[in-house]
């Protein structure tokens, strides 16, 4: 009598074991088919068959009659381990495909300027500014700076002077209408290397040279991103320069910096590093000259409201003391009116003139 209640307790557990198996295959295989529905991914791959594969296979599982329930179990948790699998295979296919896209994300660096109350490193500038006259300017322009704006952040006005005479500026036209030519000074900009976009493009393969005098500003994360893409260069495919920090990884511009590829007039190891981090710091101030100033005044802004805020919590302060005061001497007046001061209260006198 008792084996066969363990049996029939057996049976039913078995029973109930294989319903939760169904149901909770039937689930798995709703979720399968959601996430395996056509487009869902751009590329084919081996987790998207393994995927579509799946919904075909798990009905089968769950009408399978097994003889123990441990074994149907076991079989359930090794396909959804398959699942879970080809779930990760297709995650890294797709953060693959972003990163082939929109390139390798950038690594962030302490820039040193940085800080809520940093400045620019103004030796940096003026070394980043060598870099760039020496190496970048050849192609690159930057048609927002002139040269009075480096007088007292890089240079002195005689140097800025001296070197913006070496320029020839068209200028005119003359009395006779004509064309002239005469030498820099501090109100030009810098030069630009091209004279239209079409020549630029002709003389770099179809390639078009930003500007840079906003290129921190116009990229996203742009001081990391000019510094990992000007220190990034892999070893190429045949035929392609390769930086994988760029979209899609195929860049015009070849390796630029190299070690030495300028002498610093300070003595400066011109390291490929140290000549990123001074270009960028330049270009940083070129994009926001202002920067200084700025955080200057808002660092003022900031301590004159907090002596507001301080000198409004005094008056405060001294109100608080004013009517606490106020209101005991009004308590004193009150008592002494009641008991001492009684005494002194005029009576009414009553004269009987009859008598």
């Amino acid at each position: 009598m008792e084996k066969g209640k363990l049996a029939i307790s057996f049976l039913l557990r078995s029973a109930n074991l294989r319903e939760r198996v169904k149901m909770r295959t039937g689930k798995i295989n709703r979720l399968i088919k959601h996430f395996s529905r056509p487009g869902f991914l751009s590329q084919p791959s081996v987790a998207v068959s393994v995927l579509k594969a799946a919904p075909v296979l798990i009905p089968k599982l769950g009408q399978a009659e097994s003889g123990s329930s441990g074994s149907q179990f076991s079989k359930t948790i090794a396909l959804f381990g398959a699942v879970a699998s080809g779930f990760l295979g297709c995650a890294t296919i797709a953060y693959a495909s972003d990163e082939a896209e929109h390139g390798l994300a950038c690594p962030s660096y302490p820039w040193p300027h940085n800080g809520i109350l940093s400045s620019y490193d103004h030796a940096s500038v003026r070394r980043g500014h060598q870099v760039y006259q020496q190496v970048c300017s050849s192609c690159h322009s930057m048609s927002l700076i002139s040269y009075r704006d480096l007088v007292g952040v890089a240079y002195s006005e005689e140097e800025t002077k001296a070197m913006a005479t070496e320029i020839e500026v068209v200028d005119g036209p003359s009395d006779e209408g004509e064309t002239l030519t005469r030498p820099g000074k501090l109100s030009d900009c810098l030069p630009q290397p091209y004279a239209n976009e079409q020549a630029a493009r002709f003389a770099n393969g179809g390639a078009y040279p930003p500007d840079l005098g906003l290129i921190t500003k116009a990229r996203h994360n742009g001081q990391n991103y000019v510094f990992a893409l000007l220190t990034g260069y892999r070893d190429p495919p045949a035929g392609v320069t390769y930086n994988p920090y760029f979209p899609g990884g195929a860049i015009a511009m070849p390796k630029m910096l190299d070690d030495g590829a300028v002498e610093y007039e300070d003595g400066t190891p011109a390291t490929e590093a140290q000549m990123g981090k001074d270009v960028v710091t330049f270009l940083s101030w070129a994009a926001e000259p202002e920067m200084e100033e700025r955080k200057l005044a808002n660092f003022s802004i900031m301590v004159f409201s907090r002596s507001n805020a301080m000198l409004r919590l005094e008056y405060m302060q001294m109100g608080f003391k004013w009517i606490f005061v106020l209101s005991l001497a009004l308590l004193q007046a009150g008592y002494y009116r009641r008991t001492r001061w009684s005494v002194l209260r005029p009576h009414k006198v009553v004269l009987d003139v009859v008598k």
